[in-house]
């Protein structure tokens, strides 16, 4: 794929909506052409087909995500406190975002067969969610985990799942709310007192 200008760039996320209406497989490459305002013939020069353009917007969604993820892990207050605000910066992206959200339910297995996105992931949430645990099992502010992999895993997990649940049943992600319940569980836990 070659390097997409800005203008081009900023008018791909109307393809995000007809693939998170019909699925790529069930979109013409005409259709986002007319959705986008840019040209079939110059769709085919920046991208090899649908599945190229589709990976392109995931791609972009998750560069959002690691610079919003960056900032949060890397501001002040405890690893608690950064980890709060990890998952608010997630869904807050999400809620930017929700056509490619919504694209993305449809087509995971298609996403997961893009290696880039997989190490694009990890590079963007996992690795500083990772060292937040880290830090708060050091400092207190969280539990210490046995295996922080894994926990970072399910934080990215039950953050992508609660985005994508919210935008599916009513269009659109409350941050806050969304945030303050989603911490509540994976701070608090599920136990009884």
């Amino acid at each position: 794929m070659r390097a997409v200008p800005v203008q081009i760039a900023a008018r791909l996320p109307a393809a995000a909506e007809l693939f998170a209406e019909r699925g790529v497989e069930h979109t013409k490459i005409e259709e986002v052409a007319a959705a986008t305002g840019v040209p079939k013939a110059t769709l085919y020069y920046y991208f090899s087909g649908k599945e190229e353009i589709l990976a392109f917007l995931f791609s972009d969604v998750l560069r959002h995500v690691a610079d919003a993820v960056a900032m949060a892990a890397g501001g002040g207050g405890s690893a608690r406190d950064r980890l709060v605000g990890v998952v608010r910066a997630q869904l807050a992206v999400m809620a930017e975002q929700p056509a490619v959200c919504r694209a993305l339910t449809g087509e995971l297995g298609r996403a997961g067969r893009v290696p880039a996105l997989a190490s694009a992931i990890r590079a963007a949430y996992h690795a500083p969610v990772v060292e937040l645990l880290r830090e708060g099992g050091e400092d207190g502010s969280l539990a210490q985990v046995a295996d922080v992999d894994a926990a970072a895993l399910m934080v990215f997990g039950a953050v992508t799942v609660t985005g994508l649940s919210h935008l599916l049943a009513g269009g659109s992600i409350g941050v806050d709310d969304a945030t303050a319940a989603l911490t509540a569980v994976l701070l608090d836990g599920l136990g009884g007192r």
